[in-house]
C-alpha cells in the first residue's frame, strides 16, 4: 500500500495489458460506420463507454480495482457509553437513580464503570447508590466494584463511593435510637405507671411509657403516642423535663431518651396485651422511675391490638417500692422524678416545643426551650 503525499493511504491502480492504437484518430471512419447503421440498437452497434477515455485519449486502457481510504484525522465510529441515571446533590456528588438501574449485571457493571470515570473527570465526590429489594442481585456487583454499605431500610440498600483520593467526608450510617417516655400525674398526685412484658432487668417493675419515636416523629407526639398505645389513656403534651444520653447499646448504637411531660385528658387504663404485663395509677409518694435504659418494645404498628383493662389497681406504698432490687441503686430514677415532681408543682421550667421555620431546610421543626 502506498502512502500519498495527501496522507491518505490509497491501493494503486492495477494495469491491464495495454493495446497500440494508430496515432491518427479514427473518428471519422467511426462516425461513418455508426451513422450507416442509423438508429439500430444492436448490441455490436454500441460503444462500450469503458473504453471512452482510451478511444479519446488515444492512450493505454486502465481497469480500476476497489480503493480504500483512512483519513488519520477522522476516527473511526464508536458508540457513547450508557452512563447510569443520576443527578447531582449539594455537595459535589452524584445520586443514582434507583428506579432506572439496568436490570441485567453485564449492562450494570458496564454503565457503572462509564458513569464512575466521568464522574471522576468531572470533580464529583461522594456518589449514593439505592438498590431496591427487587435488584438485590446487583449488590455484590456494586460491592466489587469498590461501593461501601451505608445503611438499610425495609426495601432497598444503601452504598456509597468516595472518589477523590483522600479521606471519605461522606457522614456515617444513623448512630442513635431515640425513644421517648411519658410522665402522666393527674390532679390527685398520682403517677401512670405500666409492666411491660421485658426480658431485660426491667421485668416486674413499675415504671412510666416508653418507647422508641417512629420514622419523621416529633419527640412530643412520639410521647403522646406511646402513652395511649400502652395504657389507652388520652394526653397532651407540657414540656420536656430531662434526656439521657448513653453509648453501645442495641446494635451498638448510642441511645437518646427524652422524657416529657403530659397532661391526662382521660383516666380509664387499658393496656396492650402483646407489650404490657400491668398498668396502673400509683401514688406519687410511692413511685421511683425506671429511665436508665429504653426497653425493646415491639412494633407499634401491629394489625388490630388487642386491648384489656388491667385487673390492678392498688397504692404501693413507698417503702414497698423502694425495695425493688433495681431500684436500690438507680441514683438517675430518683433524680428523674425529682425533676418530674418540680416541673409539676412549677419549681422546674422544662423545654417547650416552639414551631419555628428553617432555611436550612425551608421546613417546620420544633424548637425545644424553657420560657425565658
Amino acid at each position: 500500500m502506498a502512502r500519498c503525499s495527501s496522507g491518505f493511504h490509497c491501493q494503486n491502480f492495477a494495469k491491464e495489458p495495454t493495446t497500440s492504437l494508430p496515432k491518427t484518430r479514427p473518428f471519422p471512419m467511426l462516425l461513418k460506420a455508426f451513422s450507416s447503421k442509423g438508429s439500430s440498437t444492436s448490441t455490436s452497434a454500441k460503444l462500450n463507454s469503458s473504453l471512452m477515455p482510451s478511444l479519446l485519449g488515444g492512450g493505454s486502457v486502465i481497469k480500476k480495482k476497489e480503493i480504500n481510504v483512512l483519513s488519520p484525522d477522522i476516527a473511526a465510529p464508536i458508540f457513547a457509553p450508557e452512563f447510569l441515571d443520576a443527578f447531582d446533590d449539594e455537595y459535589d456528588g452524584v445520586i443514582i437513580n434507583p428506579e432506572n438501574l439496568p436490570s441485567s449485571a453485564n449492562a450494570f457493571v458496564s454503565a457503572l464503570r462509564a458513569s464512575l470515570s466521568n464522574w471522576k473527570l468531572k470533580g464529583k465526590k461522594g456518589v449514593w447508590l439505592k438498590i431496591l429489594s427487587k435488584q438485590a442481585d446487583l449488590v455484590p456487583i456494586a460491592i466489587q466494584e469498590g461501593f461501601s454499605y451505608h445503611h438499610a431500610e425495609p426495601g432497598y440498600v444503601m452504598l456509597t463511593y468516595w472518589i477523590p483520593v483522600e479521606p471519605c467526608m461522606l457522614p456515617g450510617s444513623p448512630s442513635h435510637q431515640i425513644g421517648v417516655g411519658g410522665f402522666v400525674m393527674n390532679d390527685k398526685r398520682e403517677v401512670l405507671v405500666v409492666k411491660e412484658k421485658c426480658p431485660r432487668s426491667c421485668s416486674g417493675m413499675w415504671k412510666i411509657p416508653t418507647g422508641y419515636i417512629n420514622k419523621s416523629e416529633d419527640l412530643f407526639s412520639g410521647a403522646v403516642r406511646e402513652v395511649k398505645e400502652e395504657t389507652g389513656v388520652d394526653t397532651i403534651f407540657l414540656e420536656m423535663v430531662a434526656f439521657r444520653h448513653v453509648h453501645l447499646v442495641a446494635f451498638e448504637k448510642s441511645d437518646l431518651l427524652f422524657v416529657c411531660m403530659l397532661k391526662p385528658l382521660s383516666f380509664e387504663i387499658t393496656i396492650y396485651e402483646k407489650e404490657i404485663q400491668a398498668a396502673k395509677v400509683i401514688k406519687i409518694c410511692s413511685l421511683l422511675l425506671s429511665v436508665s435504659f429504653i426497653v425493646y418494645l415491639l412494633p407499634s404498628s401491629i394489625a388490630n391490638p388487642v386491648y384489656f383493662l388491667s385487673p390492678d389497681h392498688q397504692w404501693m406504698p413507698l417503702e414497698e417500692f423502694v425495695k425493688q432490687p433495681f431500684y436500690l441503686e438507680d441514683d438517675m430514677s430518683r433524680k428523674v422524678i425529682d425533676i418530674c415532681i418540680k416541673a409539676y408543682d412549677d419549681r422546674f421550667n422544662g423545654f417547650i416545643a416552639h414551631e419555628l421555620a428553617s432555611k436550612l431546610d425551608g421546613k417546620l421543626s420544633c424548637l425545644y426551650h424553657n420560657d425565658y
